[in-house]
């Protein structure tokens, strides 16, 4: 079947096109993207920034009120069990340990009268000289006598007691984290004067956020000095507090450390990395998803074609926005990060940047 003229030259027209346009999209340069080189990165939740602190500590103070006239310790100083570490102004309480004692004599000399009397109608009741009241009721008064000399006795005790705590002593061997009060301050009873710590036990004391899973007494930890982070220290949880704090919404852990060294010094800053399996993942940024039939995969490189291809992955926790890959990538693959709803299987792509995370 022969073509006219005009039908001949619009076949070879229409292909000359189509030459042209395969020969353009032959020669198109291959299209710039922003990719990543991922590497395991601890999960979110993992890692968290704390403080060293001592197991044990007290804030010492007096149990009576009075005027701080003496403090012999500042913060950082070491302290032995007995050591005096403030004195309040006991004038007031030395004139009442007197008072006390001269009660207590005059309780005594009241007593002795009494014995006297009463042996004294035991003796006339013998030789019919007194009556039988008479000693009944010698009796009673050196009785009472004698509560009186226990009821002054015990006061004088309570002057001495009330009179020692006006020294605020050590309890134990540590050393002086914090003060609470000044020379010259008033202070009333039970208000903390002076923090004295064991330094011999450490924890590592961190918040975690609510939200956290998996953490509980036992779990381990690694825990590293911020200042130095080649120092490291293992420990266990041995306190999780049961409720968030109501303004943080975070928890306070408690992590007791193993043979600490001397440079983990109590108030050293430090970051607790939580230890176990699967505990490290690839992140991504969010941009780098494609959602296909309603599962998410990622645009990996190709470097050595310089191509893409679209993989499948699974995706597990986030941080910020970023989210952790856990299946459907290995360490040292290169996924596309912008951009990426306007790639097709298999596109020719150039590398813009050696980014990784």
């Amino acid at each position: 079947m022969r073509m006219s003229v005009p039908t001949a030259l619009a076949v070879a027209a229409a292909m000359a096109l189509a030459g042209c346009k395969k020969e353009e999209e032959a020669a198109a340069p291959p299209r710039p993207v922003l990719s990543l080189v991922v590497t395991p990165t601890a999960l979110p939740g993992t890692r968290f920034a704390g403080t060293v602190q001592a197991r044990v500590q007290a804030a010492l103070g007096s149990r009576v009120a009075g005027r701080l006239v003496s403090r012999t310790v500042h913060v950082g100083d070491l302290v032995k069990k007995g050591d005096a570490l403030a004195v309040l102004d006991a004038t007031a309480y030395e004139l009442a340990v007197r008072s006390a004692r001269a009660e207590l004599s005059s309780a005594e000399a009241t007593l002795a009268s009494a014995i006297a009397n009463q042996d004294r109608q035991k003796t006339l009741l013998q030789s019919n000289a007194a009556a039988k009241a008479a000693v009944e009721s010698a009796e009673q008064t050196r009785e009472a006598a004698d509560a009186g000399v226990t009821r002054a006795r015990t006061a004088l005790v309570k002057a001495e007691e009330q009179l020692s705590y006006t020294r605020i002593l050590a309890e134990f061997d540590g050393v002086v984290v914090a003060t609470g009060a000044e020379v010259g301050q008033t202070v009333s009873p039970g208000e903390a004067i002076v923090t004295v710590a064991r330094p011999d036990e450490r924890d590592a004391v961190v918040d975690i956020p609510e939200t956290a899973e998996g953490i509980a007494a036992g779990s381990r930890f690694l825990v590293s000095l911020q200042i130095n982070p080649a120092v490291t220290v293992k420990g266990t949880v041995r306190e999780v507090a049961p409720s968030a704090d109501a303004v943080t919404r975070t928890r306070r852990v408690k992590i007791a450390l193993e043979d600490p060294p001397d440079t983990v010094r109590l108030g050293t800053t430090i970051t607790a990395e939580l230890e176990g399996p699967d505990l490290t993942a690839f992140m991504v940024p969010e941009t780098a998803l494609v959602r296909k039939d309603d599962k998410p995969h990622v645009w990996l490189v190709d470097a050595g074609k310089g191509e893409v291809h679209l993989v499948p992955v699974e995706t597990g926790a986030t941080a910020g926005r970023s989210l952790a890959v856990t299946e459907g990538l290995k360490e040292g693959d290169r996924v596309v990060t912008a951009g990426v709803n306007s790639l097709e299987e298999g596109q020719k792509v150039k590398i813009e940047d050696e980014a990784s995370l």
